[in-house]
């Protein structure tokens, strides 16, 4: 689950995950020209790699080679664990 926070700690990242739960499937190429387009953010491919590597180890993200493109999606799975982990409750106020 460390990865996990390590991976939502940066900004970049979060915005990689935003663009696949919009549009799945997409290419570094794909990502990187929505990064800019989008959130005003122009890393640079190889940057923008290293955030999808970094996605992919904590289980957020697959690659998926197909013919000369990797597409990458998306997995929340991951945050489904959180959530299940600290459920959300309803405030003491709301209580009585």
């Amino acid at each position: 689950m460390a990865d996990v926070f390590k991976a939502l700690a940066d900004e970049t990242r979060r915005a990689l995950l935003d663009e696949l739960l919009l549009h799945d499937e997409q290419t570094l190429f794909e990502l990187c020209s929505r990064l800019a387009m989008s959130h005003g953010i122009s890393p640079s491919r190889q940057a923008v790699s290293q955030h999808l590597e970094v996605l992919e180890s904590a289980g957020l993200v697959h690659r998926e080679r197909r013919g000369k493109y990797t597409f990458h999606t998306i997995d929340t799975a991951p945050l489904a664990q959180i959530a299940e982990r600290w459920p959300v409750r309803e405030s003491r106020e709301k209580q009585s």
